[in-house]
């Protein structure tokens, strides 16, 4: 079982303006959309199909910032699975996410191409997708350290 918080979030929405509040996630999104409380207190849910992506933002500073950096600029340092997501009405996204397609069947969390700006991460919900694109694999292992060679004539020190 996994545990829950309220986090700060901009929902980014397909054909309406964005909504921001606190939601509670994961037990907040269900088969009919989020609920987000508003920090006026106000409690609205957000259907599933209106949802392009579940922004964690640093502030709430009353614009829809997640969409002005979308792609990588040069290849990315983080580790795991560069993609680029296409949107339903084709709009892309690039961002990095763990190394598992199947980790969560509601959605994809992806590290944005700057974390360091008003986004921190986002959750895209599969129904907001119609393609992922894996663009490369960062800090893969395929090259395994080689094994410190051991000198036959080297005495241990402590034997």
């Amino acid at each position: 079982m996994s545990s829950s918080t309220n986090k700060k979030v901009l929902i980014a929405r397909f054909d309406r303006p964005g909504v921001e509040g606190f939601a509670q996630l994961p037990e907040g999104l269900t088969a009919e959309g989020l609920e987000v409380l508003s920090a006026g207190g106000a409690v609205t849910r957000v259907p599933r199909g209106e949802i392009r992506a579940v922004c964690f933002i640093r502030e709430f500073d009353g614009g829809e910032t997640w969409g002005k950096q979308r792609v990588f600029l040069s290849r990315p340092k983080a580790p795991g699975l560069w993609v680029r997501v296409r949107f339903r009405d084709g709009e892309l996204l690039e961002g990095i996410m763990q190394n598992n397609l199947l980790a969560d069947p509601a959605g994809f969390a992806i590290v944005p191409p700057d974390p360091t700006f008003q986004n921190q991460h986002l959750f895209v919900p599969r129904e907001a997708v119609t393609a992922v694109e894996v663009l490369g694999v960062i800090g893969s292992p395929l090259r395994r350290p080689k094994a410190a060679v051991k000198d036959a004539g080297q005495l241990e020190m402590f034997g």
